[in-house]
């Protein structure tokens, strides 16, 4: 894996926790408090807030399927946990174990190209 690769997936991932923990923040303190009680000002920053990490969360998804050459069914799965309330954090989980597997295959690439 190259590094604009490998910057582009730590990208993504830098940006999925955060996106994951907007929508349900959006949820339970916007719609829910402002229906409860008095307390309706936090609607409009949490849905900018969130609003902005979702166009943030697809952009960086948009480049990591151009750089790492992904399958559409991996980039729809990416997309789809980013709807879900904390679903971002089990992307965040795949998208390390992705980072981890592609460290593993460089440092082995290059382990076999100085053996040779």
């Amino acid at each position: 894996m190259d590094i604009k690769t490998a910057s582009a997936l730590h990208r993504l991932r830098l940006i999925s926790v955060p996106e994951a923990l907007s929508f349900p923040a959006l949820l339970i303190f916007g719609s829910v408090l402002s229906r409860i009680s008095d307390i309706d000002y936090l609607m409009m920053p949490l849905g900018i807030l969130h609003g902005i990490l979702f166009v943030l969360y697809a952009l960086f998804l948009l480049d990591v399927w151009n750089k790492a050459k992904w399958p559409v069914k991996k980039v729809a799965l990416f997309f789809l946990l980013a709807l879900l309330p904390f679903g971002g954090l089990y992307g965040d989980k795949l998208l390390k174990r992705e980072e981890a597997d592609s460290v593993m295959a460089a440092r082995a690439r290059r382990e076999a190209a100085n053996a040779a």
